[in-house]
């Protein structure tokens, strides 16, 4: 007969002690450490979006009508920024506009123009991105070559300081005039030798050079003016080398107030004009004159310092 009620049971075997799993733990930390990694790559590649989104940047045009404008604004409105533009027939209302905080940014002058404004006005608007250079051509609807313009011709060019003295660097290479000791980004039509040239000039507003053209021999006309005006730039009979060196006062930039240089917002709209399908329109919208230019905003400051100095100089004298 079995014992029902034994008075002792048999201890349970001790279970034996196992040793962590390296290679779990290791495994573990590779993938937690991975996880971190792609967080934080994500988020960096994020940051310009999030920085920038839900906000309203308002800029100054000339040339509000062109494609790449609304290609931009679809971009930039993908990342929650509201790109509003702000057309002016009359440019030199553009940077008044912007330092009386009417405007964030404007883009539509050169350098020089900038130079020329800032040290005329006592202001400090900083270049935060370029754009492009543009050539300066010369148009008729008189004459199809430069050998037509006749002894005693008139040309109208732009009457601003910087276009002007561009514009009469054209008719000097044009060989139409001649200037006082080789001209200058400063020249005025009172530096024509006249006796060794063959035409006269007549400064209008640059917006008025188109309406001035069947009435003149010729007009130096802006770019803008020109593509607004669908005159076609195969048909100029001369322009500058916007190639050449000597073009770089010229280069076309984004403008802010120098206290929102470093704004990442408008470094992000900068950033988005340089993106493919922005710059091809924008070549598109130049009928291909447009040579495209992308420098670091410190290193247009330094050409912008430059121009100052040389505009206090010519000030000075």
């Amino acid at each position: 007969m079995s014992d029902q009620n034994p008075t002792h049971t048999d201890a349970l075997p001790e279970r034996p002690h196992s040793k962590p799993n390296v290679w779990l733990i290791v495994g573990i930390a590779v993938v937690v450490i991975a996880l971190i990694v792609a967080i934080v790559v994500y988020a960096t590649g994020r940051n310009k979006k999030a920085d920038a989104a839900n906000v309203t940047v308002t800029i100054g045009v000339t040339d509000e009508a062109q494609s790449h404008w609304a290609i931009l604004k679809k971009k930039a409105a993908a990342e929650g920024i509201n790109v509003v533009t702000k057309n002016f027939s009359d440019y030199t209302q553009a940077n008044p506009a912007l330092s009386q905080k009417q405007l964030d940014l404007n883009e539509f002058q050169h350098l020089l123009y900038l130079a020329n404004y800032n040290v005329s006005n006592n202001d400090n608007l900083t270049p935060i991105g370029a754009t492009f250079i543009v050539p300066l051509p010369l148009y008729s609807q008189k004459h199809t070559s430069l050998d037509q313009i006749p002894r005693g011709g008139k040309i109208a060019i732009p009457n601003d300081p910087t276009n002007q003295a561009r514009a009469l660097l054209v008719l000097q290479a044009a060989k139409l005039i001649t200037l006082k000791n080789g001209g200058s980004v400063f020249s005025t039509p009172a530096d024509i030798d006249a006796a060794n040239s063959t035409v006269s000039v007549t400064p209008v507003d640059a917006a008025q050079t188109v309406a001035a053209l069947p009435s003149v021999d010729g007009a130096v006309i802006n770019n803008n003016f020109a593509a607004d005006a669908k005159l076609d730039p195969s048909k100029a009979l001369y322009k500058d080398d916007p190639n050449n060196s000597s073009a770089e006062p010229y280069i076309n930039v984004f403008v802010a107030r120098a206290e929102d240089k470093d704004n990442a917002t408008y470094k992000r709209v900068v950033e988005l004009y340089h993106e493919t399908d922005v710059v091809n329109a924008a070549r598109a919208d130049s009928k291909d004159t447009a040579v495209i230019v992308d420098r670091p905003a410190s290193e247009l400051q330094t050409i912008l310092d430059g121009l100052e100095a040389k505009v206090k100089a010519s000030k000075n004298k």
